[in-house]
């Protein structure tokens, strides 16, 4: 029989996150830590669950922890995810690890990233995610 985090990472394929608990699946195909965030902001409750996910920085780790999340698979982490979810006793496992995950045009640090480069804290750094997101929805429209 097969684990959840191995359902999971089946699951990935094609999608950006999916995450399972038993018979349950949910995968999302949106960019970003927006399927992670979305889950959290809306209260759905995900604890328990096995998360496979396209690129993990220590945003979504975060995200991850605060929904209560029991193991996480990335293709690819970033060294600071993987030292916040050491740090919260959370599973994890990898394809490739990097220093840092870049921004979607290439040139720089992901702004989520930045965010919650100098906090541990994961409510504040919940609300640090929450509100560079809102800035960047509002700088598009």
């Amino acid at each position: 029989m097969k684990t959840d985090i191995e359902k999971a990472k089946e699951n990935l394929d094609g999608h950006t996150l999916s995450l399972c608990r038993g018979e349950v699946l949910l995968t999302s195909d949106k960019k970003g830590i927006s399927p992670m965030l979305d889950l959290v902001s809306e209260g759905k409750d995900v604890c328990g669950y096995s998360v496979a996910d396209t690129v993990v920085g220590k945003a979504a780790a975060m995200l991850f922890i605060k929904a209560g999340i029991k193991e996480v698979y990335a293709v690819t982490m970033s060294r600071s995810a993987a030292e916040v979810l050491e740090k919260y006793d959370i599973e994890y496992s990898y394809g490739a690890m990097t220093e840092n995950i870049i921004n979607r045009a290439g040139n720089d640090i992901c702004p989520m990233e930045k965010a919650v480069r100098d906090t541990c804290d994961i409510e504040q750094g919940y609300l640090l995610i929450k509100a560079v997101r809102d800035k960047l929805i509002s700088s598009q429209s």
